[in-house]
């Protein structure tokens, strides 16, 4: 079973919301043992109805033997979950002090320093394809020292990778191409940055596309890992890989261009979640004007195809118009939404912004502003930018930790003290998700990946799961802010009787083993491998 409802119902639900007043229709569990847990299936059937509030601690339930425990909200604690929270951006040529700075960050009027992994884990990369790929067959995650100390100190850190891969020189002083495809025949354009000539290949050239493909299936062979990696822009073409400002041998070839890139990221990336920047002009000649009116549809074939949305120029009024907010908007509570401020405050005009910002605390909260209106997962600390976070408004820092992406809890759960064996059982659990962000469980790359599960767990055998209970009703990609959703699910407990058992309730991985896969945001005694623990019971 499962009830959805706000979680404050409105005066006139009052009636509805005592238990006769509830629709109650009982689902079949997916049932494991330790042996056996990775076959799961159910057949649920839902009901709807409002849930009454209550106090967190635990509660002696109406049912004989049942007791309803009540987790308390956490809002404070740096959940690591995966396409949430705060995002640091890494680059393929560190400084010597790179990790040593983040690591111990001065922030002026403040004693202490800041250590930036204990807020953000994923360490963003936007790379040029030559870093990644300076000779025919040769990677840059092999031969690239500084790039290698990069990804090794996020690994040393608990930080997950993301990347984007750009291939156009514009307004870069090296060619972000490497050099073979050139030699190797394909057809592309100089540019001028600076007093240096740059080179930048054509999207539509045949010798582009393969050596490009080649190195992508390169690419996903290496990172298509979701324990290691957090996402992948797929995409990279046009100016700074944003993919506006397109050159094209036939600009005929704008939509197959953008159609094989996607297609082949699509493919690379079985398990690691694609994002696309909804850029107004999104494989088109300008990197600015009225909306082209091929994006949408452009974009719409990436979202098919599974992608999430992006966005480079929060805080931006300009180029994140009212275009950019309109096709959020449709998307919110359907996709994740990953955030980019856009002003560099040490060389970017900020107060040319027509919200008339007047200092580097007035572009942090426009970004947070277009933040929360975007309902974003994620939000960053770009080089450069990330001290003004702390010194400016540190204030949003844990704000952003407390409400924004998403934070599962766990409000309630009803469960048995002492089961009899063989004999039905229902198990009742509540949830909310505290963030404005969406759990992307429905991404492709996540299909299956993520259930909710309570488990019965051997105190006197290290938390060992003795069996299963995996609630397929529940779907957590439903839950949004400011609504509980409540299941209920019938289970029949097979084996020996046993004593000294305990309940633990997870968000499991069912491609680890049917560990604990997600943070909660509950307070509460954990196991080891994240459990959180709802008492004790015992099978007769």
């Amino acid at each position: 079973m499962m009830m959805h409802h706000p979680s404050t119902p409105a005066p006139d639900t009052a009636t509805a919301s005592s238990p006769l007043g509830r629709r109650t229709v009982l689902g079949a569990a997916a049932v494991t043992t330790a042996a056996a847990a990775g076959a799961l299936s159910a057949a649920p059937a839902s009901g709807e109805g409002p849930v009454p509030a209550g106090p967190s601690g635990t509660e002696v339930d109406a049912r004989d033997g049942a007791v309803t425990h009540r987790p308390p909200a956490d809002t404070t604690t740096v959940l690591r979950n995966p396409l949430t929270g705060w995002v640091l951006y890494g680059t393929g040529n560190p400084a010597d002090d790179y990790w040593t700075n983040y690591d111990a960050l001065v922030i002026p009027g403040r004693e202490d320093t800041v250590r930036v992994a204990d807020y953000a884990h994923t360490l963003y990369f936007r790379l040029a394809w030559t870093v990644l790929n300076p000779e025919e067959g040769v990677y840059g995650w092999d031969v690239h020292e500084g790039l290698r100390t990069m990804i090794r100190g996020a690994e040393e850190r608990g930080m997950r990778l993301a990347f984007r891969v750009v291939v156009d020189s514009r307004d870069k002083s090296s060619d972000f191409t490497p050099a073979y495809v050139r030699e190797a025949g394909a057809q592309g354009y100089e540019s001028v940055t600076g007093s240096t000539t740059v080179w930048s290949p054509y999207p539509d050239d045949p010798i582009f596309q393969a050596k490009y493909e080649t190195f992508v299936r390169a690419l996903g062979e290496r990172f298509d890992d979701p324990v290691e990696v957090d996402f992948i822009d797929g995409y990279g073409l046009g100016k700074w890989g944003e993919g506006h400002s397109m050159r094209y041998l036939d600009d005929a070839n704008r939509e197959a261009v953008f159609h094989w890139s996607v297609d082949l990221y699509s493919e690379v990336f079985a398990k690691v979640p694609l994002a696309i920047n909804y850029h107004r002009m999104i494989g088109g000649p300008l990197d600015w004007g009225e909306p082209d009116p091929g994006s949408a549809a452009l974009l719409e074939y990436a979202i098919d195809k599974g992608y999430m949305l992006r966005h480079d120029a929060f805080g931006m009024t300009t180029y994140y118009g009212q275009w950019e907010r309109d096709f959020a908007a449709q998307w919110i509570g359907k996709l994740p939404i990953m955030f980019e401020g856009g002003w560099v405050t040490k060389s970017h005009s900020f107060s040319d912004d027509p919200r008339g910002y007047e200092t580097v605390e007035d572009v942090r909260r426009g970004e947070y502003d277009d933040s929360i209106e975007a309902h974003v997962n994620t939000m960053d600390f770009r080089i450069n930018e990330t001290t003004s976070w702390f010194e400016d408004v540190p204030e949003l820092v844990d704000d952003f930790i407390a409400q924004g992406g998403y934070r599962l809890q766990p409000v309630e759960a009803t469960l048995p003290t002492s089961i009899p064996r063989q004999v039905p059982v229902t198990l009742s659990h509540t949830w909310a998700n505290l963030g404005w962000g969406l759990f992307p469980g429905d991404l492709p790359q996540w299909e299956g990946k993520y259930r909710v599960a309570l488990a019965l767990l051997d105190e006197a055998d290290e938390h060992r799961v003795v069996q299963l209970f995996v609630d397929t009703s529940a779907h957590p990609a439903q839950w949004v802010q400011g609504e509980t959703y409540e299941h209920s699910f019938a289970v029949t407990v097979g084996g020996p009787p046993r004593e000294r058992l305990a309940w633990g309730i997870a968000i499991i991985d069912t491609t680890t083993g049917n560990a604990p896969g997600i943070e909660l945001a509950a307070e509460g005694e954990r196991t080891a491998d994240g459990w959180l623990l709802l008492g004790r019971c015992s099978v007769r």
